[in-house]
């Protein structure tokens, strides 16, 4: 049979009874197969090695469920182009794509008796610009915590103008721009040392109906190019903490800048926190950027809880002037089994 591969190399070889265009066009196909494949390949295999490496790794991991586009663009080139080897190489991706996709971590249910139901509201209101339309959901959806992130000096003196009365338990790192922090809380709160950071993540102990509870604020930097180590290191501050003391039950909530496909974010859940909007059924729903969600995006803000709680419902929600979209759990706290 007339062919321009050779079967047991993969590789083109001459055919005299084939057009010359038609073996230009069917390499110039797999060249194109193979250019797409080539920097998933990077990625996939990081995220097999367990590693965030080096940039562009980790900004591209944040998107690791969208290189399924290129890869089956790739894998239908290598069909066009009879290119078999890289056809192989291109069901390898997707199956590994797939698998990686799964959500990471335990989600089994507590199995001791439920103590307290609390509903908790994260939101990173952009430099203070969607303080209003965060003040709104707060009325409407009446959570018992709250995280605001990136909460500057009029973002931090609206909430305690408007929502004092109903949350007179507060925590906060003050700053300006993207530094500033706060927890709001229906439950009386103990201040706890947080976590240093560029940013702030305040932390707290709150008594819910007798219960203590441990609250952190998360807000690591983002993966920038040139911050990737700090990046890291600040997750692995996260995650030292939470870790300190897992005797107390805690609920660790923001924005990460990091997704289930960065290994930093991992090891931060290995510690026994659980995500609730996997638990909810919501593990892939896009939090960031508001302005292609939910078709386009990464989930990014999180609220992590430990093995005590269960999460009836997770809700992700738009507010105006901020590039984040906020999330509500319902959780319900569970006494030992």
């Amino acid at each position: 049979m007339d062919t321009d591969t050779d079967t047991a190399t993969g590789e083109w070889s001459p055919s005299p009874g084939r057009p010359a265009g038609r073996r230009t066009g069917r390499r110039f196909g797999a060249w194109c197969a193979a250019l797409l494949f080539a920097p998933v390949s990077v990625v996939v295999g990081c995220r097999v090695a367990d590693t965030d490496g080096v940039t562009p790794v980790p900004q591209l991991l944040a998107f690791l469920p969208w290189l399924l586009v290129p890869t089956g663009a790739g894998l239908l080139l290598t069909l066009l182009a009879r290119w078999w080897t890289g056809a192989v190489w291109g069901v390898a991706l997707l199956g590994l794509l797939a698998w990686f996709i799964e959500p990471y971590g335990k989600s089994v249910d507590p199995a001791g008796p439920p103590l307290a139901e609390l509903r908790v509201l994260t939101s990173n209101v952009e430099f203070g610009q969607g303080t209003r339309a965060l003040v709104a959901a707060v009325r409407e959806e009446k959570p018992d915590l709250i995280f605001v992130q990136e909460c500057e000096h009029t973002c931090d003196a609206a909430l305690r103008r408007d929502l004092a009365a109903d949350y007179p338990h507060r925590e906060a790192v003050e700053g300006g721009g993207s530094e500033g922090s706060v927890i709001l809380s229906t439950y009386p709160l103990e201040a706890t040392a947080g976590v240093p950071a560029t940013m702030g993540m305040p932390g707290a102990v709150a008594d819910v109906r007798g219960h203590a509870v441990r609250l952190q604020l998360a807000h690591p930097m983002p993966p920038l190019p040139d911050q990737v180590g700090l990046w890291r290191d600040e997750l692995d501050a996260l995650r030292d903490a939470v870790a300190g003391d897992r005797s107390t039950p805690a609920v660790v909530a923001g924005d990460f800048n990091a997704s289930q496909d960065h290994a930093a974010f991992r090891r931060v859940l290995d510690t026994g926190l659980r995500d609730a909007a996997r638990l909810a059924g919501a593990d892939r729903t896009v939090s960031w950027p508001a302005r292609t969600a939910p078709a386009f995006g990464v989930q990014i803000d999180h609220v992590l809880v430990s093995e005590d709680f269960a999460a009836r419902g997770a809700r992700f929600l738009d507010l105006a002037d901020t590039d984040h979209r906020a999330l509500v759990v319902d959780l319900t706290l569970h006494g030992a089994g």
